[in-house]
């Protein structure tokens, strides 16, 4: 399949995120095989999960310019570009609270489970090593996640005591500040996906963390309006206030559907029961042509990446369809206005009469 973009749109498309495809078994278990994989069913560009061994080595990535020559070689003999680089598990891992400690420790090696402290120091220097990887790679951009120390207190009951918050946040900026300093040395913004569960989960808690950076210029957004919905967030009006942090774009859909049982918080129940679960493009509640609209307005001129986490579908049929997809939600921005045709041009004097002066 073979689906060709061919207007002057500054947005590229469409893309695929590979982590949720990745496995043991032909064509999902190399890069070079995904690559040729995703290719054949339209996509243009990859964001490679970094924390996935069968697709990159980050450290390897990040100190040799060969090596990601040879990546990028890989990737561009199957007619794509990379996107961008994820580090969601090892972003999550520079801020954990201990009350998450064993969950979050299958994120790392086995070499640094049952200790933090050294688990933290391996997070943070893979952070850094993505930044120089990216920048070996070309890319002005990178998908993470922010990690959590406030998250349990999220709901405040019992009440939080005076001062926690702007605390927490200090904290969390404490420890991203070295990491977005190596980012800003090697070119390349840090684009959190705001994401329940992390302490950057909507707008309010981005403004308190860019604030407590001195408004970093490399503290950005991966805008993915799923995690919206289920927050029952307006997704739209998000990008009105914060387009000029939006560097990144996960296409990803999205359903809620509250009961008389269950809402928000779903219940502890498995995602094909909750009342907000994610599903695959076309399938959910979320506007797409109101965002690639809203984005094209405001001259978003990045990848839209298909994430697929459906709680229903297969991966390989979600693959399949989001390509077209999102292809079709592309939009070819016009150069005229579409009442040109019944323009008077200008004329200073006709102004005048119009005006009656």
């Amino acid at each position: 399949m073979t689906i060709e973009i061919k207007n002057n749109t500054n947005m590229k498309g469409p893309a695929i995120f590979l982590a949720q495809f990745m496995g043991d078994e032909a064509p999902f278990d190399n890069l070079k095989s995904i690559c040729e994989w995703v290719a054949g069913l339209g996509y243009k560009g990859i964001e490679i999960p970094t924390f996935d061994p069968r697709c990159v080595d980050l450290e390897k990535l990040a100190e040799s310019k060969t090596y990601a020559e040879e990546v990028q070689g890989i990737v561009h003999e199957a007619g794509l570009e990379i996107t961008d680089l994820s580090t969601h598990l090892q972003g999550q891992l520079v801020a954990v609270h201990p009350a998450y400690d064993k969950l979050f420790d299958g994120f790392a090696p086995k070499e640094y489970h049952d200790n933090p402290k050294s688990r933290t120091d391996w997070a943070v220097n893979q952070m850094n090593y993505a930044a120089r990887a990216s920048k070996n790679l070309g890319l002005s951009g990178h998908a993470t996640f922010s990690g959590a120390l406030l998250w349990h207190t999220m709901y405040p009951w019992p009440q939080r005591p005076a001062g926690l918050v702007e605390a927490g946040f200090k904290e969390l900026a404490d420890r991203w500040l070295p990491i977005l300093n190596t980012f800003d040395e090697n070119g390349v913004d840090v684009c959190y996906e705001l994401h329940p569960g992390e302490d950057l989960h909507d707008g309010v808690t981005f403004e308190r963390f860019l604030d407590a950076t001195g408004n970093h210029s490399r503290v950005n957004i991966i805008y993915d309006p799923s995690h919206f919905v289920l927050q029952q967030l307006d997704y739209i009006d998000f990008i009105d206030i914060y387009h000029e942090r939006i560097k990144l774009f996960h296409v990803k859909d999205a359903e809620f559907n509250p009961t008389g049982r269950s809402g928000v918080y779903g219940g502890y129940q498995s995602w094909v029961d909750r009342p907000g679960r994610f599903r695959s493009l076309g399938d959910g509640d979320v506007n797409f042509g109101a965002i690639f609209s809203k984005l094209a307005q405001y001259d978003f001129n990045g990848w839209p990446v298909l994430e697929w986490e459906c709680c229903l579908k297969h991966p390989e049929q979600g693959a399949e369809e989001g390509a077209p997809f999102i292809a079709g939600h592309i939009i070819r921005k016009t150069e005229k206005a579409f009442d040109d045709f019944a323009g008077a041009g200008a004329d200073e004097n006709l102004n005048k009469k119009v005006l009656g002066i």
